[in-house]
């Protein structure tokens, strides 16, 4: 029951928000829907992760201990961004439309993603992750402006034509199964059990159009020239849930299909083109964050640049490449989010997200500016948070199990990528604010939440809970 509810609450709210008159109305169902499917979000994952996993509607839903990783990713970072988004959403949009609008597709955002890691149907996930991009679309746009507008053409453009890529490699998929399988083989379950007996040169198409296809939604070079543009046009909230969510869910579908091709190719075929792929988003977002202008578009480089780092560990394999690899899924989502949130506070107080506009951070905002000097130290990945320690467990795989190459490589480029955010947020911190602006944040209680951003990446800097290990051990099972 609680499997169905999951994803009805967001549905719900989403429906109600749309048909409310007043602003007070949208904000109460906002917050209190958010909250509830936080609530049912962590009780799902902790049946799962407790027993079995989780199905309903005759298996249509399905609820395994990946799913239950990505389900507790979408809740808590939708709950964090949503206690965000009135305060945000009050201070940058009068209108009483754009408020309906942006409260109502941010839930249907949350219903999209949950129901794309929490079904076991390939046809489902596709749909709902297409639909994710139809969500979204309207949000990137909110602000109604020529470069909000061009942003909006070009995700929904290249995110249809990743998706297209990726029913391609369903269909194939589907096509080398089906004599095993018959018409289950649509199921993930059914799919992977006849995994070792399907035809290895149409699943090797397959598994290329799959990495182009949801690597699109991923960020992925060079497929990656969407998450930008729309990261930087977006309400700060939607930014937060797309960098430090959405493109999880695009690496969800795609390790589902790695389980697959891994059991009928061997590891390396999927391994290698997971390196390059890895590589080459590392050497695009180390390119354009040596000298950004824009600290929305240095951000989303960095998502590039992290899921580089996400593709190298499945590329290394093995139980250490793999496990630091799902780590690092969830240091990303934690610290992107911060700092998306965080890029709202200084949009707001600044009124421009150019850096060079951007001066005294600091003096002028103490606690927004503190803390996004705390998260950028976290997103380059020093001591003591926990994306030190994921990044770590990645190189360690690759520089001990024969991809010792790649793995320098891969160091090198984080290095430049470490110099340049730097450089640029420096610029952003010190200095002398503007003349006539006010000492203080724009918003201070809205930020609370972040507290619990904080609290997660120092825990995963300084150890691993035994319930956290457990947690993603369970999912290594599910990706084997």
């Amino acid at each position: 029951m609680m499997l169905i509810a999951l994803p009805l609450i967001p549905l719900a709210a989403s429906g109600l928000i749309a048909l409310a008159g007043r602003r007070a109305w949208m904000e109460t169902v906002h917050t209190l829907a958010s909250l509830g499917t936080l609530g049912a979000g962590l009780l799902v994952a902790g049946q799962v992760w407790g027993g079995a996993p989780l199905v309903a509607l005759d298996g249509l839903l399905r609820a395994d201990a990946l799913s239950a990783l990505m389900v507790v990713i979408i809740t808590l970072l939708g709950g964090i961004s949503a206690l965000y988004a009135p305060g945000f959403i009050r201070a940058e949009f009068d209108a009483l439309g754009c408020a309906r609008t942006f409260f109502a597709l941010f839930h249907l955002f949350i219903f999209t993603m949950l129901v794309a890691v929490s079904t076991d149907n390939l046809g489902v996930m596709w749909v709902a992750i297409e639909g994710t991009t139809l969500a979204t679309v309207f949000l990137v746009n909110l602000h109604d402006t020529r470069t909000s507008l061009e942003a909006a053409y070009k995700y929904l453009i290249l995110s249809s034509v990743g998706i297209a890529m990726a029913f391609i490699g369903t269909v194939l998929m589907y096509y080398a199964a089906a004599p095993q399988a018959g018409e289950i083989a649509v199921n993930w379950t059914s799919l992977r059990a006849a995994a070792p007996s399907l035809n290895p040169q149409v699943v090797r198409i397959a598994f290329v159009f799959i990495l182009i296809g949801y690597g699109t939604k991923m960020g992925l070079a060079p497929m990656h020239t969407w998450l930008p543009d729309a990261h930087s046009e977006a309400p700060a909230p939607i930014s937060a849930l797309m960098s430090g969510v959405l493109l999880n869910v695009g690496f969800y579908a795609l390790v589902r299909f790695k389980a697959v091709a891994d059991a009928t190719l061997g590891e390396e075929v999927a391994a290698h083109w997971l390196m390059a792929a890895g590589l080459l988003s590392l050497a695009v977002a180390a390119l354009f964050l040596l000298r950004q202008r824009n600290y929305k578009r240095m951000l989303a480089y960095s998502s590039v640049e992290h899921m580089g780092i996400i593709c190298l560990g499945l590329g290394f394999g093995g139980y250490w490449g793999t496990f630091g690899a799902l780590l690092h899924v969830i240091n990303h989502a934690l610290s992107k989010s911060l700092l998306f949130i965080l890029s709202g506070n200084i949009l707001l107080k600044y009124g421009t997200t150019e850096i060079h506009r951007v001066r005294g951070l600091l003096r002028a905002s103490p606690l927004t500016g503190g803390a996004f000097l705390a998260g950028t130290l976290a997103l380059v990945g020093l001591p003591p948070f926990g994306l030190f320690l994921s990044e770590f467990l990645i190189f360690r795989a690759g520089l001990e199990g024969g991809a010792a190459w790649v793995a320098i490589a891969g160091l090198a480029l984080v290095v430049v990528v470490f110099a340049g955010m730097l450089r640029s947020v420096n610029q952003m911190l010190y200095g002398r604010p503007p003349e006539g602006m006010d000492r203080g944040d724009a918003l201070t209680w809205p930020l609370a939440p972040l507290a619990v951003n904080f609290a997660l990446l120092l825990v995963l800097g300084l150890t691993l809970p035994p319930t956290l290990v457990g947690a993603l051990e369970q999912a290594l099972k599910v990706m084997k």
